[in-house]
């Protein structure tokens, strides 16, 4: 039996004893669906099953790119939200024990939540955004992957919140800029594109990795590189990737006011990459 907030009950729930919750001991990978397509399905497995490696899972012969998906799809169907949903994967191991798991066999959650656009745009709202100084982003390859511990992203959100901040940029802990509480970071500074580079400790991001390609593909020029927050304050343009939301461009930071040009430009043409058909 256990103690669940202030009730003896009896330990039926998995939650209880589920590893993702105990010890974060989980990974996830986040995605859209559009209508029965999923863009960059292939980045988003493969990136998984990396995750799933480095947290030295065993994945099952059967977790095939095209189990996961067919998984992923059902639901959608199932649910019925609309032609476009948000699904989040969650792989946790499935295992009894304290820090030693007594296996390394795993179990899979899959969410679903409704969104409304199928195409990327260019949302015209004010984003302000500052440093998060408070806790540093380790660049070890553990660090690097999407697991459950994210209590850096939380607590970045609450002190965004209490400052009336719509995001923050998260520092290594060379004091470098890493990348967005829910995103990776790119800027514009004469017309070149720059992001932090994989050694800063940033998440290797779907729409990153697919954006650094259009960019190169359609003869703009992109640096990964290792960024101060000095540099962001000469840039001309400042924006957010993630796959669920796109391109978010920032138009405040501290008393730095940006331009959104590029990201509109880059916005058509990630839609142009992308089969909605």
């Amino acid at each position: 039996m256990i103690n669940f907030n202030g009730k003896i009950v009896n330990e039926s729930n998995q939650l209880s004893n589920n590893r993702g919750f105990l010890f974060g001991d989980a990974v996830f990978e986040t995605l859209r669906v559009i209508s029965n397509y999923i863009p960059f399905w292939e980045d988003h497995y493969f990136r998984l099953m990396a995750s799933m490696r480095v947290l030295r899972f065993n994945i099952p012969d059967n977790f095939t790119p095209e189990f996961l998906k067919n998984q992923i799809l059902q639901l959608h169907s199932k649910c019925n939200l609309g032609l476009n949903s948000r699904i989040r994967i969650t792989v946790f191991r499935n295992s009894a024990g304290r820090y030693k798991p007594i296996t390394n066999e795993i179990g899979y959650v899959i969410n679903i939540d409704r969104i409304e656009d199928s195409k990327y745009f260019v949302e015209k709202k004010d984003v302000k955004v500052d440093l998060y100084k408070d806790y540093y982003i380790s660049n070890q390859l553990v660090h690097s992957i999407k697991s459950n511990n994210k209590s850096i992203n939380v607590l970045a959100s609450i002190y965004a919140s209490e400052n009336d901040l719509d995001n923050c940029i998260l520092l290594n802990d060379r004091k470098m800029v890493c990348e967005f509480i829910n995103g990776n970071l790119f800027y514009v500074k004469n017309e070149k594109i720059y992001t932090p580079d994989l050694k800063s400790g940033c998440l290797n991001g779907v729409l990153r990795k697919n954006l650094i390609n259009i960019i190169k593909s359609n003869g703009l020029v992109i640096e990964e590189s290792q960024i101060s927050p000095f540099d962001l304050v000469s840039a001309d343009e400042l924006f957010i990737t993630n796959v669920i939301q796109g391109i978010l461009p920032v138009t405040n930071y501290r008393k730095k006011i940006y331009v959104s040009k590029i990201a509109a430009i880059l916005t058509n043409l990630l839609n142009d990459s992308i089969n909605y058909n």
